[in-house]
């Protein structure tokens, strides 16, 4: 949700998360059955940082509507047996008796899931009294390394710049590029988000034949850390990043609706043809929300 703060809003103590949480209580008591309610509940718990939203009164508003949440939907203590079946197969339970912050987690190999009928119902089923929260995900494996991009909540796409002399890249045209031995090269991601996303990664994995400059180490020069931050302050989205051996990762616990971009140096050490993976964003905590762009292949001569 999000609300219209105009001029003088600020003596008005507005935010959006305290006019979320006004909503939230005002929809528990007019429309219980509302499906907004759960995600409203989900947007105030995940905009808490260390434990808190940012100021006192968001915290107060927060926590009165969250505790008019818990006394209309979770009075009832938890006693019940929850089941799962995949298809006609039963797949396991698990009884929950009073109330506990532990996590529950049931796993299905994918041969199970492969096996018989292309198309199967999972069927989860609740007997007894309290309230239920589950997640169901997919953990998988592609078979192929070359890979198209992917849209599931992030588009990501990822470019190649020579830093030093443009004849040290070129491209066939069909994700293959070639560069020349010792060449530094600047990588460029974009990565595009139409909705809110919270505690998002970009990660971006190296061909075994790329090192990562890393502008902490005082053997990466200030003219190439210069050059890989470039235009980053500007649209420093980023909380944290992490420059490894085989990889590069950009985090933040907040990303709001637009295009970002994270740009980092590499130089080609080894020679050979080696598999780029794409590079890849998800939300860590729900990760089946997620996008990809386009495996590659480098030949560095």
């Amino acid at each position: 949700m999000s609300s219209y703060s105009g001029e003088g809003a600020q003596a008005m103590l507005h935010s959006e998360r305290r006019t979320d949480a006004v909503l939230l209580d005002a929809l528990i008591e007019a429309e219980p059955d509302n499906i907004l309610i759960p995600k409203v509940v989900r947007g105030l718990l995940a905009h808490r940082r260390k434990g808190t939203w940012r100021n006192t009164q968001e915290n107060v508003f927060a926590l009165v509507a969250l505790g008019h949440y818990f006394d209309v939907f979770e009075a009832t203590e938890p006693d019940f047996v929850s089941r799962v079946w995949l298809g006609e197969q039963y797949a396991g339970e698990q009884v929950y008796k009073g109330r506990s912050a532990e996590r529950q987690h049931l796993n299905i190999p994918m041969s199970v899931v492969l096996e018989g009928e292309p198309k199967k119902n999972l069927v989860l089923q609740k007997e007894g009294e309290g309230r239920l929260y589950y997640r169901l995900g997919m953990v998988y494996a592609p078979k192929d390394l070359a890979l198209d991009p992917l849209e599931r909540g992030f588009d990501v796409s990822r470019k190649y710049i020579a830093v030093d002399d443009p004849a040290d890249l070129s491209e066939d045209g069909d994700g293959r590029y070639h560069v020349a031995l010792g060449a530094t090269i600047r990588v460029e991601l974009s990565m595009t988000s139409r909705s809110r996303r919270y505690f998002v990664a970009l990660v971006d994995k190296l061909p075994a034949g790329f090192e990562p400059l890393n502008p902490a180490f005082a053997t990466t020069s200030a003219l190439e850390t210069a050059s890989a931050m470039q235009g980053s302050w500007a649209n420093r989205w980023f909380e944290h990043q992490n420059l490894r051996d085989e990889r590069a990762e950009a985090f933040t616990s907040l990303l709001w609706e637009g295009t970002y971009t994270y740009s980092y140096l590499v130089r080609a050490t080894t020679a050979g043809e080696f598999v780029v993976p794409p590079p890849k964003a998800e939300e860590m905590y729900a990760p089946e929300t997620f996008g990809r762009g386009a495996s590659w292949r480098v030949v560095v001569e």
